[in-house]
């Protein structure tokens, strides 16, 4: 499995409509095991998004699918900055089944 936690920022106020374009994105990604967009309790514009895909290939080929190009060009102007980002790699937990062969 393939990992990815990251955060980002969004512009004053507009944190609500980046996470709606983050999620509309997300919908039939082939691979992707969980993808989970969280509001940051203690920062009013902070975004922390978890996701896992099968491999990192399928993550690779997420990003040129049409519906997640389009959440690309109408989240952009919203995004303050791309704070921290990790790759990890998941071995399981609930939601998840592990890989063959680990």
């Amino acid at each position: 499995m393939h990992g990815l936690i990251g955060k980002m920022t969004a512009v004053e106020g507009k944190r609500d409509a980046l996470i709606a374009i983050l999620l509309e994105g997300a919908k039939d990604m082939a691979g992707c095991m969980s993808y989970v967009v969280a509001k940051d309790p203690a920062d009013a514009t902070a975004i922390w998004i978890t996701e896992v895909w099968d491999s990192p290939a399928s993550h690779k080929a997420s990003l040129t699918l049409p519906a997640v190009q389009d959440a690309i060009k109408k989240g952009k102007p919203l995004i303050a900055r791309f704070d921290q980002s990790v790759v990890t790699e998941p071995v399981g937990g609930h939601g998840l089944n592990p890989v063959k062969g680990r």
